[in-house]
């Protein structure tokens, strides 16, 4: 299984995410992937990441697809691929309704439909195919001229109906808050074989799991709330994002990571929290 960082972009400055990039790269870890959120935009972070980090696969995890037409996605995606030699995997994802209408003012409406049609447009586009497609929920007319390998293409993916439209149109899927349970009954059957699965955990090497843990479930409780979440815990049988986060000593932590390879993630990226030395800790785990 492959071990990446799962590195915010709600960081104080590039540098700092540089040097994130630059530590999982010296740990070897396989890759970095980079949050997209109202701050620093993801993919451009990873194309000057990948300058002076030149040995790691970088990616997205994830990218709002309502706010980004396909045509400019796949024209910014390509770039990003140029500056970084074919290292980068473009995570997308719906985002949430108070996000896409709270913030954005767009429609959510019909997200599994808006995916399917997205990735419909996307994907082609990505490997350098001119599209008509006129779908319910948009238009993309046009062609990307950007002479590069088309990157690997990851879904956000949780529900039933999602995670089908991953394994047809995508490479695999990003999988948040979804423990090895979930993965081995939810993600891995719906997904189907042969495709990524990229499982997204928090993770505190610590001596104390309880005063690593309570900072953090403090400032995730509202995350069970977003109707996506809570219904993807709810069929997991959990009752927060909470019950997913992983601390304890080395043994500990270790032997839950490996519980999703054997659920069937064949990729996990870890986010780090706890002190600064808990969380030098946990890389050095990693490492």
């Amino acid at each position: 299984m492959r071990v990446g960082l799962f590195v915010s972009t709600a960081a104080p400055s590039l540098e700092s995410m540089t040097g994130q990039v630059r530590a999982a790269a010296e740990a070897g870890l396989d890759s970095a992937f980079f949050t997209q959120l109202t701050s620093w935009d993801a993919l451009t972070v990873a194309a000057l990441a990948g300058q002076s980090v030149p040995e790691i696969e970088l990616g997205t995890a994830v990218v709002a697809t309502y706010p980004r037409h396909p045509l400019a996605l796949a024209g910014q995606a390509l770039t990003t691929q140029a500056a970084l030699g074919g290292r980068l995997t473009l995570g997308v994802g719906p985002s949430h309704p108070a996000v896409i209408e709270g913030q954005f003012g767009l429609s959510y409406a019909r997200p599994a439909r808006h995916m399917r049609e997205y990735l419909s447009a996307l994907v082609p586009l990505l490997h350098g195919e001119t599209v008509d497609y006129r779908g319910e929920t948009l238009t993309a007319a046009g062609n990307v001229d950007v002479p590069v390998k088309p990157p690997s293409v990851l879904v956000s993916a949780l529900g039933p109906a999602m995670l089908r439209i991953a394994g047809e149109l995508a490479d695999g899927t990003v999988a948040v808050w979804t423990g090895p349970a979930g993965i081995a009954d939810l993600v891995r059957p719906a997904l189907g074989s042969g495709k990524r699965v990229v499982a997204v955990v928090l993770a505190c090497v610590t001596a104390d799991a309880d005063a690593a843990i309570a900072p953090v479930a403090g400032a995730l409780a509202a995350s069970s709330d977003l109707p996506a979440y809570r219904a993807h815990l709810d069929r997991q049988g959990l009752s927060s994002v909470t019950d997913l986060l992983v601390a304890g000593d080395e043994s500990t932590v270790a032997a839950a990571l490996r519980r999703y390879a054997d659920a069937g993630a064949t990729e996990l990226l870890v986010s780090p929290f706890g002190s600064p030395a808990d969380q030098a800790r946990t890389l050095s785990l990693l490492r």
